[in-house]
């Protein structure tokens, strides 16, 4: 019986840890310092916490959405949405200061924006006060059996040094 109990708070340990995963007809690697938590609605197939770097207290997350094949609506629409979700101190528009890119992974097409500013939840999204100096960095996948929409927030500090494990993460996609 003992055995057994340990055997399975192993298996639970391991699908909780960062590393090669599978939701949602995509496959992906996860950085080993990101720990995967229970999504905190529906809507999110899997959710990640980003440690806050420098500060431990600043962590980030990560969350996938997929809302089913063809659903979710278009790259456009979703660097809309997220631009919405922005105000720049300076009064510019969030567009204008987006870093957007577009890349073939695998057969899949991956929109990638990066934002900064002061970030306004969604009540899809999230909730709370208006967060500045706040980061978005953000993925649409599209592919045979997508879209899936990858979107880390959190401090600037702690997105910034999020970015190499979020190229990664774009560089491991996989369809399944």
């Amino acid at each position: 019986m003992r055995r057994l109990v340990a055997m399975l708070l192993l298996a639970s340990a391991s699908a909780a840890s960062a590393g090669r995963v599978e939701d949602r007809g995509l496959r992906y690697t996860v950085p080993d310092s990101w720990t995967r938590v229970p999504a905190a609605s529906d809507a999110r197939a899997a959710q990640y916490r980003i440690p806050g770097l420098p500060d431990p207290t600043q962590d980030g997350e990560l969350v996938l959405f997929y809302f089913g094949h063809g659903q979710g609506g278009s790259a456009e629409d979703n660097l809309q949405r997220w631009y919405s979700q922005f105000i720049q101190p300076d009064g510019r528009s969030t567009r204008d200061t987006a870093q957007v890119s577009i890349k073939t992974v695998r057969g899949l097409t991956v929109t990638m924006v990066e934002l900064h500013g002061t970030y306004r939840p969604s009540p899809m999204g999230g909730s709370g006060a208006p967060r500045p100096g706040w980061r978005l960095l953000g993925a649409i996948v599209e592919g045979e059996r997508g879209p899936w929409f990858f979107r880390a927030t959190g401090p600037d500090a702690t997105m910034i040094a999020a970015r190499q494990g979020f190229a990664a993460l774009l560089e491991s996609l996989d369809p399944h």
